[in-house]
């Protein structure tokens, strides 16, 4: 065997140090790009999303759903004002501040109405609401009920703490709601938004008020519910009944009525009006399309008018079909109230012109049939007095069309 024809399968010396250099080279860019994915990982976590390195300059900003909360509050709070009710209690019938006056049943005479009597005034805040400002010449939107005392003195009470002498344009006649004016130039205003493509479970944000003390207290929550009919209640102008109006999760106290409901682009999409007693953040709005509508009414007519049908009715269901004996299931059936103070169909109004008696079933306005998600009120609010509408009415065994030329509500 020659053994200068041997060979190794070993390499030399000179060709391990060749092969290793591309092998170092390959490892460190394989460790660089693996720090590179697990910095990018768990690095935020140490350091925070928000935060800076230490000497490195670099900052990270996160935009989310809570700073998209904190900026329409920013642009909403300026033009969201408390409304303060102060009335001149000497002028209030069995009002005294004598220890020893008892009312009727006063043991003096003297004391009886000692303020009536008094030459000096005692005006004090008797209530508070929240309201919001809709043109920079100060045209305010609230709720009727905030301001239905026609003998009390309205101020409003601006955000950074201005205060003006508020006067009350005009009382929507059948929905809670009304315009006030105050005297100013270039006030913060919101945007009146559209309730018509709302969604049960979008954001929103109600500001008002809070028991008549806490200004511009902000809530939040979520749409709760669309088209609710409700019947609201309060001390001074007793029941009145709301359709279709949006509920909400958002906390609404005593004070907040009058204030906006916004969603989360700032916009108004209602007006905080009621509370449930009974439950925890069950809260009512009523749709920001009625208030468009009565500012629309008041700037045309300088006051908010609505259509006025005059009749009593009740929305047929499966009780009231069975308990008269009905051959339709839905429509609106004439009532009367039981007496002469509540007649079916009101004399001399627009149903009274049109024929419409007792007993007769409205089915349908317009093409619109009327049942359990479109009363006839909440259809009705669409018109304006002197629009003449088309019913198709059941009477006495037979379908029939009649035009009814709407009234005005006094």
């Amino acid at each position: 065997m020659n053994e200068n024809n041997i060979t190794s399968d070993l390499p030399k010396e000179e060709d391990k140090k060749s092969n290793l250099i591309p092998t170092v080279i390959l490892l460190s860019f394989l460790f660089g790009l693996a720090g590179s994915v697990i910095g990018a990982k768990f690095l935020p976590s140490l350091y925070g999303t928000s935060g800076s390195l230490i000497g490195g300059g670099v900052k990270t900003v996160q935009v989310d759903e809570q700073s998209g909360v904190v900026d329409v509050v920013k642009k909403a709070s300026p033009a969201v004002v408390s409304i303060i009710i102060s009335k001149d209690l000497n002028k209030v019938p069995g009002y005294s501040t004598s220890p020893f006056d008892f009312g009727p049943f006063s043991l003096d005479p003297f004391f009886q109405n000692r303020n009536q009597s008094s030459s000096q005034p005692n005006i004090q805040q008797v209530g508070g609401g929240s309201g919001f400002i809709i043109s920079d010449n100060g045209l305010i939107v609230t709720n009727k009920h905030v301001v239905d005392d026609t003998s009390a003195n309205y101020t409003v009470v601006t955000n950074d703490g201005k205060t003006y002498s508020a006067q009350v344009l005009s009382r929507d006649p059948v929905n809670d709601i009304a315009l006030v004016k105050i005297e100013g130039k270039n006030l913060q205003t919101l945007t009146l938004g559209d309730s018509s493509g709302l969604e049960i479970g979008q954001k929103v944000i109600a500001i008002g008020n809070s028991l008549g003390q806490y200004q511009n207290t902000v809530t939040t929550g979520v749409v709760s519910g669309i088209g609710r009919t409700i019947t609201a209640s309060g001390s001074s102008f007793g029941t009145e009944q709301l359709e279709g109006v949006i509920q909400t999760d958002a906390a609404i106290n005593p004070g907040n009525s009058g204030g906006p409901l916004l969603d989360i682009g700032g916009s108004v999409i209602g007006i905080n009006t009621a509370i449930d007693s009974q439950g925890q953040l069950v809260g009512f709005a009523i749709p920001v399309n009625d208030i468009k509508k009565d500012v629309e009414s008041f700037q045309k007519f300088s006051k908010i008018i609505k259509p006025f049908l005059g009749i009593r009715y009740v929305l047929i269901n499966d009780t009231i079909k069975q308990e008269n004996n009905l051959t339709v299931d839905y429509g609106a059936l004439i009532v009367s109230g039981g007496k002469a103070s509540a007649p079916a169909v009101v004399p001399d109004s627009a149903a009274d012109k049109a024929g419409l008696k007792e007993g007769d079933i409205i089915l349908e306005l317009n093409g619109q049939k009327i049942d359990k998600n479109h009363s006839l009120a909440g259809i009705l609010k669409n018109f304006s007095p002197g629009d003449v509408v088309v019913m198709k009415i059941f009477s006495r065994g037979s379908e029939k069309n009649i035009s009814v030329t709407l009234g005005e509500t006094k």
